[in-house]
């Protein structure tokens, strides 16, 4: 797309040590991150072959890999996954993060929680502070990542008003708060739907303008 794109790591995953639910009480898992497969640990060998519920097609493969039977890939977020599941899942695993989003559960559904990870917050690399210095398009995957990213720039003294955000979703977006030269939205919660909206808000936005 000839973008000149820098990635820089916000947070450290660490796993968890947590308590396995016996298999036999588990109808289906949901997963909200491949995070949970990548960092859950061998407690997950007992849920090989059970069907799972992905928040999205990232998850889904790293589900794929750890032995599930992926039966659906959302779209738009966790809470309409839920939406979707089949009457015979009533009791449900979700396998997530220490910090993760609270979930609307509809009636007639249980889920049990185990948190396997942890995202801790890294301080802002010295590259990425060098890159805010100028004009820059930032793009945000998380709620707890544009909050980070906010609170980051503002003890580091960087000034929003030159900073553009690409925000995969509206919570996203509201995290970040306000102060920015623009805050724009991915039509649809996808990678795809994100650079081309990245790359939208490059133009005729000249780095040192």
């Amino acid at each position: 797309m000839g973008l000149d794109a820098r990635a820089f790591p916000l947070f450290a995953i660490r796993a968890r040590d947590w308590e396995p639910v016996a298999r036999e009480a588990v109808d289906a898992l949901l997963l909200g991150s491949a995070n949970a497969l990548r960092h859950g640990g061998a407690a997950l060998e007992r849920y090989r072959g059970l069907p799972a519920y992905a928040v999205g097609e990232r998850t889904a493969e790293a589900a794929r890999k750890a032995g599930l039977d992926v039966i659906l890939t959302g779209c738009g977020g966790l809470q309409g996954v839920l939406g979707r599941i089949d009457p015979a899942h009533r009791r449900l695993l979700r396998l997530a993060g220490r910090e993760r989003i609270v979930l609307d559960v509809p009636p007639g559904l249980s889920i049990t929680t185990r948190e396997v990870y942890a995202s801790e917050a890294l301080p802002l690399p010295d590259g990425l502070k060098a890159l805010l210095a100028i004009p820059a398009v930032v793009l945000l995957h998380s709620g707890e990542a544009a909050a980070h990213f906010a609170r980051a720039c503002a003890e580091a003294g960087i000034d929003r008003a030159q900073i553009r955000l690409a925000a995969l979703g509206p919570r996203i977006a509201d995290a970040a708060g306000s102060g920015w030269a623009a805050i724009a939205i991915a039509p649809e919660p996808n990678d795809a739907a994100l650079l081309a909206l990245a790359r939208d808000l490059c133009q005729g936005f000249t780095p040192g303008s």
